[in-house]
């Protein structure tokens, strides 16, 4: 009963409040003087007044950290054919900061260390190669197993990869050469997997994620997922990763029957994150279920809603925010583009297949798809991972370990093919040296990280560690952003990167609190801009780019567009310097287009100065001459998680 008596004079206390636009102590004064509450009731009701530290007793993040979800080591059947000799210990030991030596006898260590790391080797077969390489007796009594085995001894080790990948996509591997998940050696090799996370997991310093990647590619349309668990050794051993191969499925949608099973089985938690879908040839966000002449149905929607809570928008296979040609009046479009077919460029790419693999698209089209279901399936965060097939999480342009153990450094690797078929030709020098996932987490743990992938707190670096901050709300002010704590108001008025806000209050329009600090060791910042999205009446989709906050003291053209930074880059020597940008962009903006009738979805992209790319270091480092069209230097950038606006029914 006393609770209850609390629990109503604290509502009353909050009417007082909301009536009378009064402060919380205000109101407790109010009440006390009227005598409806007593001093011990309104210490146990209002929060205490704020230490004097204004760090004592924060409840929301503080810093983001930075992590990768999506790194392969040889354990991953087409990392260990294209030389990886690296396992998951090794992986975690590279990303905990130590000096480990490559694959191809390099010294490699990052430049700090990560805070977090997914190891997530391929379900398929996983394990395979290690034992291939090792030349376990019942692997070189199958004839293909012999083969492969005898040209890589033979140092025929591509040659041997190519033909590994060709066999498994055209269902070859049978008997002893298929890891099937029933089988002891695929067993042994997901314990081993997951002993190694539990060895390197130091909980508040360094979290190691158990995980794995389920790699549909329907036709060499790639829909893989990299697959996340919250939880322990002890209920993620219950499992063994879910498979393409039968009794496996390469439909997303039986993949997330997996992981309802496995929440029920266990009680534990997991999440899937969508690979980039630039080589899924439009089917990573369809509006037509693949393989089928069906819509998108309510099922769908609710389902991936549930289970697929962030996208990769950036990784070393190109960069997914947006295309040119979906994007024509955004001048920062065309960067690190992928778009010459699908995984294997078995087909070439067709300009319809965009609009149905990039993220800007998928969010646009996300709010039809809510406005015609009542689910948006679309509605996800953005983070960057690597895809590294070397078991380096190694994305720094200086310190670039490429896609796979062929690709490490080297004096030729930007002139050779990294994939060819027919005419369709991807160089080694269009490989993209991205990208990192920012959490915001309460601290270093699987939990508190997990748990902010869910709520979508996250955002997308190509590699530069730096910090973003994106709030939304309705009651900002220019004064919010004159401080160095804009969290505060941030949390406090509003929502940050991945909420919701709306239906609009009567006579308001929304407002974003935006801010970021470069990297530390990084590049100053040229400009900070919010990409809004919305749907109108006649259900046609729209975007429009807007620049918040930007160094300098530039000024509009007549076009409305911020002019450039400025360049330093000297690509010759492969240096820059931080003589232009800022080191720091903080702002408050009002959308100047608002209808509240409209569904939309504001998020937040920052762009480095130019600054020399992976190439440019190469040609330095081994003083070579790049091909003629290779891409030298870049804008590197950060995605946020979209906040978005729905209208009242």
């Amino acid at each position: 009963m006393k609770t209850y008596r609390l629990l109503l004079l604290a509502s009353a206390a909050t009417l007082v409040g909301a009536l009378t636009d009064m402060s919380p102590a205000a109101a407790q004064d109010t009440m006390l003087d009227s005598g409806s509450m007593d001093k011990e009731s309104a210490d146990k009701v209002f929060p205490a007044k704020r230490p004097y530290s204004p760090w004592a007793g924060r409840n929301f993040p503080t810093r983001p950290l930075f992590g990768d979800t999506h790194l392969h080591t040889s354990f991953s059947m087409d990392a260990g054919a294209f030389g990886a000799r690296l396992g998951p210990r090794d992986a975690y030991r590279f990303a905990k900061g130590e000096e480990v030596t490559s694959s191809t006898g390099q010294p490699a260590k990052l430049s700090r260390p990560l805070d977090f790391l997914v190891v997530s080797d391929h379900s398929d077969n996983m394990g395979f190669f290690p034992d291939l390489f090792a030349g376990k007796p019942e692997l070189l009594a199958d004839p293909l197993g012999r083969k492969w085995y005898d040209m890589m001894q033979a140092g025929q080790g591509g040659a041997a990869a190519i033909d590994i990948i060709t066999a498994f996509g055209a269902g070859k591997f049978k008997g002893p050469i298929l890891y099937s998940p029933d089988s002891a050696a695929y067993r042994g090799a997901w314990q081993e997997t997951v002993k190694a996370a539990e060895e390197a997991n130091e909980p508040g310093r360094f979290t190691a994620f158990i995980g794995y990647e389920w790699t549909s590619g329907t036709g060499g349309n790639n829909l893989h997922r990299n697959v996340i668990f919250r939880d322990n050794g002890d209920k993620a051993s219950q499992v063994v990763p879910y498979t393409t191969l039968p009794p496996g499925s390469a439909n997303p949608r039986d993949l997330w029957k997996w992981m309802a099973a496995y929440e029920d089985k266990t009680g534990g938690s997991v999440l899937a994150i969508a690979h980039n879908g630039n080589l899924s040839n439009g089917r990573m966000f369809p509006m037509i279920e693949p393989g089928t002449n069906s819509p998108i149905d309510r099922e769908y929607a609710e389902t991936r809603n549930k289970w697929e809570r962030l996208y990769e928008a950036t990784q070393i296979k190109g960069d997914g925010e947006t295309h040119p040609f979906l994007s024509p009046n955004d001048e920062f479009a065309n960067f690190e583009r992928w778009d010459k077919g699908n995984l294997d460029l078995t087909v070439g790419k067709t300009s319809d297949m965009l609009e149905y693999e990039y993220a800007r698209s998928a969010l646009k089209n996300g709010l039809k798809l809510e406005q015609k279901l009542g689910v948006n399936p679309y509605k996800f965060g953005m983070v960057g991972s690597t895809d590294s097939h070397t078991g380096l999480a190694a994305v720094e342009e200086d310190n670039f370990f490429g896609k796979t153990s062929s690709s490490e450094p080297g004096p030729d690797r930007a002139t050779h093919p990294f994939a060819k078929q027919g005419d369709r030709i991807i160089m080694g020098w269009e490989t993209t040296a991205s990208g990192y996932a920012g959490v915001w987490a309460t601290e270093n743990t699987r939990e508190a990280i997990f748990d902010a992938m869910q709520r979508r707190e996250t955002y997308a670096t190509t590699g530069p560690r730096m910090l973003v901050r994106f709030f939304g709300g309705f009651d900002y002010e220019e004064s919010d952003a004159n401080t160095r704590s804009p969290a505060i108001s941030g949390y406090a008025k509003g929502v940050p990167m991945g909420g919701d806000i709306g239906p609009a209050p009567a006579g308001k329009t929304p407002t974003f609190l935006v801010a970021a600090l470069k990297d530390p060791i990084g590049a100053n910042l040229d400009r900070y801009q919010i990409v809004k999205g919305w749907l109108d009446a006649a259900g046609a989709v729209h975007e429009q780019v807007y620049d918040v906050a930007w160094s300098g003291d530039r000024k509009p053209g007549t076009d409305g567009k911020i002019p450039p930074v400025g360049n330093t880059v000297d690509v010759a020597n492969a240096t820059w310097t931080n003589t232009i940008g800022a080191p720091e962009l903080i702002a408050v903006w009002t959308d100047p287009d608002f209808d509240p009738a409209q569904r939309a979805f504001y998020y937040g992209r920052v762009l480095e100065i130019p600054t020399p790319r992976w190439t440019a270091y190469d040609a330095k480092y081994f003083g070579v001459t790049p091909p003629p069209e290779a891409t030298m230097e870049m804008q590197e950038r950060a995605y946020t998680s979209p906040i978005w606006y729905s209208p009242a029914p």
